[in-house]
């Protein structure tokens, strides 16, 4: 069983122990040299401080022009822009929080300032100003506040109750802005959720139905309809109209905690994720094809770990959406143990930071996708960790076949 690592401390815990470690060495140096230490601790950290000064600087900057801009071209050179710069950044810090904040932030605010700009083209096209109230409201790793420098759109739109002609507006005006958001640098969804599809597009009382049919079991093809709810379990406020979007994200919850059917088969569908984790500790790797001798992280590693942590979130009914935060607050309800939730957030932060390096790597066409990794490329650390990441995901994943007793 590979060793637990030990988790950093909070910030303020953090400067408050290293304070400790410089008076230790400071007790053992006479005036000149403890002279030196200090000067060089200055100037080192007011380096690195400057350094973060200077990415934020840039980075407001172009932030501040995203209201003001009103062409998709210029938009996408500003989405462009400042991925470069948060992979620069992450490349200097390799901190994934860091990357998943400004990545969520910088694409909300594309996505709002594009809808604004659908609303003032579409009104060219004689359809006129929306009818009524409505809400773009994310999924996915959007909607968890955990984007990453490759993206697509996970998005639905839901508005107020209206007539047929309200319900065919919002189908021409999501056709748009599905294509808009492309021209803007949001890929389009492979899996097809996004609001020009009717599945991710509808009216308050139309989304009602829709998901009352869902956890009623009233859909063919359960297995899709599941798979469409768990996707609605990290529904997040992203533009418009902020009180239907949270309306509708709460009926979601709802509807959730009130079948717990629905709840078992989600947990269920994770338990039954496969871990890439072989006998004797070794990391499974594809044995032929053209990614023979690979590692697929997303896949193997970090799609289950967010799976099983959302399922056991929702069932607690919890708020959070994000990953870090959910398993912040399982320790929390005492759902999960201090030592289980350390070694999750360390296996996160683990199989996050690959993946968010393999996306620079594909980025720059040194590989051809930013899914697969090469073990043997790994330091034997890097490697130790990989498999203590996905040892704690198999015991997570035992947690919840226990809890909702499935054999």
């Amino acid at each position: 069983m590979p060793q637990r690592r030990e988790v950093p401390p909070p910030p303020r815990e953090f400067v408050e122990q290293f304070q400790l470690q410089v008076a230790g060495f400071l007790r053992r140096l006479d005036r000149v040299e403890g002279g030196g230490l200090l000067d060089e601790l200055h100037q080192r950290i007011e380096r690195e401080a400057e350094s973060l000064r200077l990415f934020e600087a840039q980075r407001n900057s172009q932030l501040a022009r995203i209201e003001k801009l009103s062409s998709y071209s210029e938009l996408r050179r500003i989405e462009e822009s400042l991925a470069d710069l948060e992979a620069q950044r992450f490349l200097a810090y390799r901190s994934v929080p860091a990357l998943h904040r400004g990545c969520t932030e910088y694409r909300d605010l594309l996505a709002a300032r594009t809808l604004t700009l659908v609303e003032e083209e579409i009104v060219g096209h004689d359809l006129g100003r929306p009818p009524v109230p409505y809400a773009l409201v994310s999924m996915g790793s959007d909607g968890r506040e955990e984007q990453t420098l490759i993206t697509d759109q996970d998005y639905l739109i839901v508005y107020d109750d209206g007539d047929a002609a309200v319900d065919d507006y919002f189908r021409r005006f999501s056709e748009l802005l599905v294509e808009r958001l492309a021209a803007v640098g949001f890929k389009k969804c492979t899996g097809d959720i996004m609001p020009s599809n009717p599945t991710w597009r509808g009216s308050v009382s139309q989304w009602r139905q829709r998901l009352h049919a869902i956890v009623r079991y009233e859909f063919e093809e359960y297995a899709k309809n599941l798979m469409d709810l768990i996707v609605l379990s990290d529904a997040r406020y992203v533009a418009g109209d902020r009180n239907i979007a949270e309306s509708h994200i709460e009926t979601i919850r709802g509807f959730e905690q009130s079948y717990f059917q629905v709840i078992w088969g989600m947990a269920k569908a994770a338990t039954e994720m496969k871990v890439g984790l072989k006998m004797f500790g070794r990391i499974w790797t594809d044995p032929r094809g053209e990614h023979k001798g690979l590692f697929n992280v997303k896949l193997l590693g970090w799609a289950p770990l967010v799976m099983n942590v959302r399922i056991l979130a929702v069932n607690l009914g919890l708020p959070a959406t994000s990953t870090l935060r959910r398993l912040t607050l399982l320790q929390q309800e005492r759902s999960l143990g201090a030592g289980s939730v350390a070694e999750l957030t360390e296996a996160y932060h683990v199989l996050t930071r690959h993946r968010i390096l393999l996306q620079i790597r594909c980025l720059k066409g040194e590989q051809p996708d930013s899914y697969h990794l090469d073990p043997e490329r790994l330091t034997p650390e890097e490697r130790e960790e990989l498999k203590r990441a996905m040892v704690s995901i198999e015991e997570l994943q035992k947690i919840i076949r226990t809890n909702f007793s499935i054999l």
